[in-house]
């Protein structure tokens, strides 16, 4: 496998995580950070992060467009529940599995 075909295979991956995550209003990020420790959020830092390590001007907002597929508020309006004090209390509990997603300045591109 070439570097570009690796680079082809795992945007297309992605994409379909997003088209699914965007598919599926009935999971909850809180869900999803209990159970694997990462969320619709964190993926959206991700990409924040890696447009910013290659000099790319994109914002926090912009990117949570990006995996929401639409402003984060509409999509908190139309999908996002009340947790659950179970739900709160296993987000405290497994909190040290959360991701941990450093970004960079805006303008900071890495070496």
């Amino acid at each position: 496998m070439t570097d570009q075909e690796r680079l082809e295979i795992e945007a297309a991956a992605f994409r379909g995580l997003v088209a699914h995550l965007r598919a599926r209003t009935d999971v909850q990020n809180i869900d999803l950070m209990n159970l694997a420790g990462f969320c619709r959020n964190c993926l959206s830092k991700w990409y924040l992060a890696a447009a910013r390590e290659r000099g790319v001007a994109l914002t926090g907002d912009e990117a949570r467009e990006a995996v929401y597929g639409m402003p984060y508020g509409e999509w908190k309006a139309k999908h996002q529940r009340e947790a659950s004090a179970e739900q709160q209390r296993l987000y405290r509990e497994t909190a040290p599995q959360h991701a941990v997603i450093p970004i960079p300045e805006p303008g900071a591109k890495s070496g």
